[in-house]
């Protein structure tokens, strides 16, 4: 059992900046203490580098199986440690889908043998698979996932009835897409009249409009407020959603939550001229207005998770017209930073970034010893540098598919060392070809 002693570091956790020594053995953080002492542990000196809890990412599209020319749950988890996130969760909307017990075992056993961080999967709920979701096992899995709007592998469940079994039968975490089919299908077809398929990248978010995902986050929510469902709704990317959800108790007690992404607190739709259909995602960026008041809800917290929603495709794929153009790219490796330059620009503390990206989602998911820094918890963690400039280019992005919307970006913080499960995993540039990475389990 190695121990690896972290000294002169500024731990952030539970609100809290302190100067502290870590000492890790094996898979946990065995000693936290002001100035420890450990002659048979390596040393590492972290020269007053910030300590957060490993990053966990509660949306993922690692896209194995059957989409693995766009990414594998092998170079995807690497860029996630890349990026100073530890753990993820996974979304179902492969080929096959994760819609059956037997596909859900299937993709863990994928994971074992080669992820990078730590994992679980979301059950995608279907119009059919009612009576399969019954028979899951409450701890085999982070949660259900549902396609309220049809998104890359279209697992649309539109039938209302099979929507209020779903929430009626299950006490797990019900996280949902929320667009609303019909309104961006008239949409689309009035653009299409005008445009035919190459429909210009701006009016993307005028066919996904924020009509389009109030209707479908309202419902979803009177839904969940009927049958006690415990609901979470991934990626807000409107304002006026934002008065969905409330700030008045604590996120334990709440029943209904939601989850910001990154590029939605990042991007608006004056971006569109310059990046065209690398920022086409589902639900759209919008606008500058919209980003603000989701800056506003997370901060008073009304939203209580940040995320990457992180979805890559080939390069080539995205530079098809409009309507043939996927939605999704990748953030994994680059969320972190992205996130910690908002905090240099005074926008967000580091205490509430730890909060949102590893605090919360670990308490959503009822992770078992994770997400903080704590005596006897797994040493999942993500050292930070404030002051190390650096630029996003092909040759330092890890994504099997290349690319980046931030490629050409300037940041200045940067992940310096990752550690899984008290492996370091990432160090100044470099992976490690071990992997040390297990399986999530739950306090259910």
């Amino acid at each position: 059992m190695g121990k690896t002693l972290l000294k002169n570091a500024r731990v952030v956790n539970e609100g809290i900046i302190e100067e502290l020594d870590l000492l890790l053995e094996g898979d946990y953080i065995s000693r936290i203490s002001k100035d420890i002492s450990e002659a048979e542990a390596t040393v590492i000196d972290l020269n007053g580098k910030y300590i957060l809890p490993g990053i966990i990412d509660d949306q993922v599209h690692f896209r194995e199986p059957g989409l693995t020319h766009k990414g594998t749950i092998a170079s995807e988890s690497r860029a996630a440690v890349a990026g100073g996130i530890t753990t993820y969760m996974e979304q179902p909307n492969t080929n096959p889908q994760t819609t059956t017990i037997v596909k859900l075992e299937e993709k863990h056993a994928m994971a074992r043998e080669t992820s990078y961080a730590n994992y679980s999967f979301l059950f995608g709920g279907t119009n059919d698979n009612l009576e399969e979701l019954k028979r899951l096992d409450k701890n085999a899995c982070s949660g259900i996932k549902l396609f309220l709007g049809s998104s890359t592998g279209n697992m649309l469940v539109d039938d209302e009835a099979v929507i209020e079994g779903i929430f009626s039968n299950t006490e797990m975490v019900i996280s949902v897409h929320c667009e609303d089919e019909t309104t961006i299908r008239r949409n689309l077809e009035a653009y299409k009249e005008k445009y035919g398929e190459d429909i210009p990248i701006q009016y993307h978010p005028l066919i996904r409009s924020e009509e389009a995902c109030y209707l479908s986050s309202s419902k979803a929510i009177a839904l969940a407020k009927k049958t006690g469902a415990r609901l979470h709704v991934f990626h807000l990317s409107t304002g006026k959603e934002t008065d969905l959800f409330q700030n008045d108790i604590p996120l334990e007690k709440k029943k209904i939550t939601a989850e910001v992404c990154i590029h939605h607190l990042w991007f608006s739709d004056a971006d569109y001229l310059d990046k065209g259909t690398l920022i086409k995602w589902n639900p759209a960026v919008k606008t500058a207005q919209d980003r603000d008041t989701l800056w506003k809800a997370l901060l008073d917290d009304r939203i209580d998770v940040i995320a990457t929603d992180h979805a890559p495709h080939l390069l080539s794929e995205k530079e098809n017209p409009y309507t043939s153009a996927p939605s999704g790219g990748p953030l994994v490796q680059h969320a972190l930073p992205a996130i910690l330059e908002k905090h240099l620009e005074g926008v967000i503390s580091l205490e509430k970034i730890v909060e949102k990206m590893c605090h919360n989602p670990a308490k959503l998911f009822d992770l078992d010893k994770r997400g903080y820094i704590k005596e006897g918890y797994f040493a999942d963690l993500a050292v930070v540098s404030l002051n190390d400039p650096w630029q996003v280019s092909k040759e330092n992005i890890v994504y099997k598919c290349g690319w980046s919307p931030f490629e050409g970006s300037s940041f200045k913080a940067r992940v310096t060392h990752t550690f899984v499960n008290g492996h370091l995993a990432y160090e100044n540039g470099k992976l490690s070809d071990k992997r040390n990475a297990k399986r999530l389990t739950f306090n259910r």
